[in-house]
């Protein structure tokens, strides 16, 4: 079989199979479906995806990333990105949010960085957002006085906006957050107005948010544009098809991909399926080993045809984000690649198996473990911790030198010249 060169995805030179006919189930090995994945994700072979504008064509495919405040080496948007986008770093998403705003910070599975386009398709949950605020009482006249102070004085911070006090909030009025009690009265009222879509998010220093009026950001025909699926059901139905895409393969189980897809229940959940593949939007995928059906986008068709072929493809070692659109169903990716990861932030340290910030790392085809890694920016040094190798996973040469590459790339990406391994 070829191995693949070059630019391009990772199977530039495996012939495509084309469609010849609805295929209503498509048959995979274990290893195929690992490699659909991988080539799906731009995480094997050569990159599929190449500086600022590659950040965006992925976003384009997934529909959304995660976003996660934490930065011990990055955030887990910009972590997203950088194990796929040749090149990337911190800088092109700034500019892609807050420059050139072909990206909004915006709720979709859970916080998260939507396409500024797709806008329009949460308007129910502005409105939800208003509805809920209304209940407080003073809320609104807070809302005037702010929305007046940043159309006179541009774009503000909860610390910078002058108003005073404190009040009861309820984490039901931000659907966005799981915030509540007694808070802040500027931070949540700049929040309620920002989760209303009278306010988009300007600018971020550090973790600090800086607001101001959506209208002088977002073109007006995605700012005024009716709800294209104002039918719930719709609406599930195209969140549904967008998640399917952003991890490749689902199956009809329960699952975080389907996090914030309001009403979504077992008997919604399997009508969606059925009438998806009815309308030929998704294919049925059987997989070797699995038990239950797993679902692709019926425009992936040509790449679930030309895995089969089971090419090789030059293997790299990539560090993913602890919350990665790959791995969104993770007792899919413990069915499919024998790996199982729980992100340990939330554990107790005496709990800990691993660590407090530990990232899943890819070599080639598999899990090869994962690694614990820090970006020390008064020492300029990226320090690599601790490696903890999956069993089986033969450490060869190549492999190490894959690592040191990766590690090398990772310092760059966290503008760090030097990487400390303590790991050795």
């Amino acid at each position: 079989m070829p191995e693949t060169r070059g630019g391009g995805d990772g199977m530039s030179r495996i012939k495509l199979a084309g469609c010849t006919g609805r295929i209503s189930v498509i048959t995979l090995t274990n290893r195929q479906a690992r490699q659909f994945l991988l080539l799906k994700h731009g995480l094997l072979g050569s990159y599929k995806f190449s500086g600022k504008e590659g950040a965006l064509a992925f976003i384009r495919q997934t529909g959304c990333i995660q976003f996660d405040p934490v930065d011990v080496c990055g955030k887990n948007a910009e972590l997203t990105l950088q194990s796929r986008v040749k090149g990337f770093r911190k800088q092109m998403l700034h500019e892609l949010l807050y420059k050139d705003r072909a990206l909004l910070d915006y709720p979709d599975k859970n916080l998260s960085i939507i396409l500024t386009e797709d806008f329009p398709y949460f308007s129910r949950y502005r409105q939800a957002a208003r509805e809920c605020g209304r209940s407080f009482e003073g809320l609104a006249e807070l809302e005037k006085q702010a929305l007046a102070y940043i159309a006179e004085n541009g774009p503000v911070s909860s610390d910078s906006l002058p108003v005073s006090g404190s009040i009861v909030w309820h984490s039901s009025i931000h659907w966005s957050g799981n915030w509540g009690g007694r808070t802040n009265a500027a931070r949540a009222v700049l929040e309620q107005l920002y989760s209303s879509g009278d306010l988009i998010i300007y600018d971020k220093i550090g973790s600090r948010k800086i607001y101001d009026l959506a209208e002088k950001y977002i073109p007006t025909d995605i700012l005024e544009a009716e709800e294209p699926l104002p039918e719930e059901f719709a609406h599930q139905k195209w969140r549904m098809l967008r998640r399917i895409g952003a991890v490749g393969l689902l199956w009809n189980r329960p699952s975080d991909a389907w996090l914030n897809i309001w009403n979504l229940k077992t008997a919604q959940r399997s009508e969606i399926f059925r009438q998806l593949l009815q309308e030929e939007e998704i294919l049925e995928v059987r997989v070797e080993g699995i038990k239950d059906i797993l679902y692709g986008r019926s425009v992936d068709r040509a790449l679930l045809d030309a895995v089969q072929q089971n090419a090789f493809c030059t293997p790299r070692c990539e560090l993913l984000a602890p919350l990665d659109c790959m791995m969104w169903d993770r007792k899919l990716i413990k069915a499919l690649f024998g790996f199982e990861y729980t992100w340990e932030i939330y554990t107790p340290a005496a709990k800990r198996k691993y660590g407090y910030y530990v990232l899943p790392m890819i070599y080639g085809e598999r899990f090869a473990g994962r690694a614990e890694v820090v970006a020390d920016k008064k020492a300029d040094a990226l320090i690599v911790k601790n490696i903890w190798y999956e069993d089986g996973i033969r450490q060869s040469g190549a492999m190490a030198d894959a690592v040191d590459r990766c590690m090398r790339r990772f310092a760059r990406f966290n503008e760090c010249s030097t990487v400390v391994r303590q790991d050795k």
